[in-house]
Formats: structure tokens, sequence, C-alpha cells
């Protein structure tokens, strides 16, 4: 069976966050989910479910981490159903240890005029799928889905995405971008789908990749398929190194070549952070990457 119907069987918990019409919920709520990891290998499938009613407003940060060593599976479902004219926020922080295996499903579902917007931020896992599928079902409704994945060694991250536009006049933007070291593999499939009678979208999907190393791989597949006459739709992706001119002329104002290499490889990344715009999350991720990039002290002053 797949693991959607596995979770099903054997999920026994999660959240349930109700926002009721026309609440507006000023604070980021934080969601933390811990695995506690040992000798014997774990699963758990915990499921999340935020209903957000007419014109109500929420920010949810949904976080992954590890206590212990050892193997694991985290299969997580989280479910969104925007009302009408409701906005959900959403951050998943996905940073567990390099031994688990995190096999993810994301559900959206939009009425009219809502707006979701959803930032997937993945560092951690040593095997991550994230399945992403959105349903554009009212008419003037809004979808934002961008993530970033930096891997290293022999991680492999895979996002599955489906946008699908039900209704006319409706907007989906999706950028994800990834940046791959050692022998680290990623795919991301993507595909948009325009019904028949679903006039007037406006549909953007781009995957951009740099690779670190000769070793690291990423295959990228970008997919529309549009049975409307009246639509805007474009994809893209790229897969490539640093530009070597940039680099050369980083080294020619007296930047060692080491740290021009980290403060573009920053700037790739910072296209995708400084669009969050709850300050402690964007802050934690501005901080790993100082952390991670060598000559990481370099970038921070010069950022």
């Amino acid at each position: 069976c797949d693991f959607l119907t596995q979770h099903t069987a054997f999920f026994a918990d999660g959240l349930f966050l109700y926002v009721p019409r026309n609440l507006v919920v000023e604070r980021p709520l934080n969601l933390l989910i811990v695995q506690a990891a040992g000798e014997e290998p774990a699963a758990s499938f915990p499921r999340n479910l935020v209903v957000a009613e007419e014109s109500s407003q929420v920010t949810l940060v949904e976080q992954y981490a590890t206590v212990g060593s050892g193997r694991y599976l985290t299969s997580p479902v989280t479910e969104m159903v925007a009302g009408a004219n409701a906005h959900i926020d959403h951050y998943k922080l996905q940073r567990e240890s390099l031994d688990a295996f995190h096999v993810a499903t994301f559900q959206i579902q939009l009425d009219r005029d809502s707006n979701v917007s959803s930032h997937s931020i993945s560092w951690g896992g040593g095997l991550v799928r994230n399945d992403v599928n959105a349903v554009l079902d009212g008419e003037g409704c809004e979808a934002t889905l961008n993530g970033l994945y930096l891997v290293e060694g022999t991680q492999l991250v895979d996002n599955h995405m489906r946008v699908e536009h039900v209704k006319p006049h409706c907007d989906s933007h999706e950028l994800f971008k990834g940046v791959l070291e050692g022998k680290a593999r990623a795919v991301f499939n993507g595909r948009i789908y325009v019904h028949p009678g679903a006039q007037q979208t406006d549909a953007k999907q781009t995957n951009r990749n740099l690779l670190l190393s000769p070793d690291a791989l990423c295959n990228s597949n970008p997919q529309l398929e549009i049975f409307a006459d009246d639509v805007k739709c474009t994809h893209g992706s790229t897969v490539g190194q640093l530009d070597e001119t940039a680099i050369f002329y980083l080294r020619s104002r007296g930047i060692g070549e080491e740290a021009a290499r980290s403060l573009l490889t920053y700037a790739f990344a910072a296209d995708v952070v400084e669009r969050i715009k709850v300050g402690s999350v964007r802050r934690e991720l501005e901080e790993f990457l100082f952390r991670r990039l060598p000559k990481g002290d370099i970038v921070r002053q010069a950022v």
C-alpha cells in the first residue's frame, strides 16, 4: 500500500486547528514534532488538520526535529482548508537527523478569494519526500508554494507538486530552489493542471538547482496540463554551477575564492529565505546558512 493509506491505518496523534469566522490570530502558532530515535527503528504518523473559516487569518510554523540517534520513519499528513477570503501563512522546517526517513503529504483546499502561502525548508533527513497537492476550487483564490532544500553527503530530497486550477480567475506561484553538495540527490516533479472552464488562470512554476559538487545530481521535471484557452501559465527549470564570472568579479574586489563561492551560494538561497514573513524563522535559517557555508563569518559581515 502507499504511504498515505498506511498513515490512515496507523496514525494516533496530531493537531486539529480550527479558526472561526472573522478571527485573526495575531501571533504565529508553533507546532513542533520531535521523534525520539533509539537502537530499535521506529515510525510515527502524525496527522494535522487546519480549518480556517471565512475571513479568518492564521500563521502556522510546522517543525520536525530529532532527539537521540538511530533510524526511524516520520510520515506526516498535513491538510489545510481555507474558507472564503481566509488567509493561511504556513512554514515547514524539516531538520531531522541524517538517519531519518521523512515521507510527507501536504494537502490544500482553497475556497473563493482565499490565500494560502507555504514555505517548505528541508536540510535534514537521509531520505525526504514531500507530496504537495493544492486545489484552487473557488474564484479569485491564490496559492504560493515555495521551497528550499539544502542537502549534502548522500542525502536525497524528492518534491512532487500538483496544483489544480478548478475555477477561473485564480493565481498560483511556485518557486523551489535547491543547493546540493557531495553525492546528494534531488528530484523535483511539478505539475500545474488547469481544468476546463478555469479561464484567466495565472500560474507560474520555477525550479532552480545549484550543484556545488561534480557528484551531485538533480532531476527536474516541471509540467503543464492546460484544458482552457484563456490562461497565462509558465514553467521553468535550471540546474547548474556557480557563475565563474561572478566569482572572478568578487575575487577582483579582494574577496577570497572560498568566501566568494559562499557569498553567491547564500544569495541563491536567500531568494527564498527573504520571502519568509516570520522573523524568528527567517533569522534561524539565515544563521543556519552562516554556519553551514565556508567562511560564513565573512558572508554574515557582507550581508
